[in-house]
């Protein structure tokens, strides 16, 4: 069965965002892109809400059309076309780049795409990681920590009802920015 990862960039004081949706404050160069692209390159789909996903088709679809975008920027353009996208909106009326609108995560409805073949669902955004952890969907976590504070925003985790939620560490990995990748799953 298919996992729910959630991936996500954080800074160090716990922030996916800035107060006015900024993420300027991410340090990705070269060997950070590549490596999200080789880990990407291998899911069955990405999970998405409307903000992240309309964030994303503003750029990546023609990224690769750009000279100034080389390397790991341009190939990752080919695997955002080509990965089968799901985006929870209860608005957006139309979705372009092999995209599926789902409007409301339902428990059931999430299995049901768990158990469909393929690889791992990444899953991003703000508002949708956290009406996932809520249904406590979320299977494993690659959690990218910046170098970075910056005082207010976005908490990748909002308050919780439910207690202390157990977790594995899987592995670390620091890379030459500054960035630590925390791997964490489900015991």
């Amino acid at each position: 069965m298919r996992k729910i990862i959630l991936m996500t960039q954080v800074s160090l004081d716990g922030y996916i965002e800035g107060p006015e949706r900024q993420i300027d404050w991410h340090l990705v160069d070269d060997e950070l892109h590549q490596h999200f692209n080789d880990e990407l390159r291998s899911m069955g789909g990405f999970l998405s809400g409307r903000v992240t996903h309309e964030l994303m088709a503003g750029f990546w679809p023609t990224a690769d059309a750009d000279p100034a975008n080389a390397g790991p920027m341009a190939e990752f353009a080919g695997i955002w076309r080509d990965m089968p996208k799901y985006v929870y909106s209860r608005t957006l009326q139309r979705a372009d780049w092999n995209t599926t609108i789902v409007r409301d995560v339902v428990p059931e409805e999430v299995a049901a795409l768990k158990a469909a073949p393929g690889g791992d669902l990444t899953l991003s955004g703000a508002d949708l990681t956290a009406s996932f952890l809520r249904h406590d969907l979320v299977d494993a976590y690659r959690i990218y920590v910046h170098p970075v504070r910056i005082g207010r925003g976005k908490p990748l985790f909002p308050p919780a009802d439910g207690g202390p939620v157990p977790l594995r560490l899987e592995g670390t990995r620091a890379f030459g920015n500054g960035v630590a990748l925390l791997r964490y799953g489900r015991p």
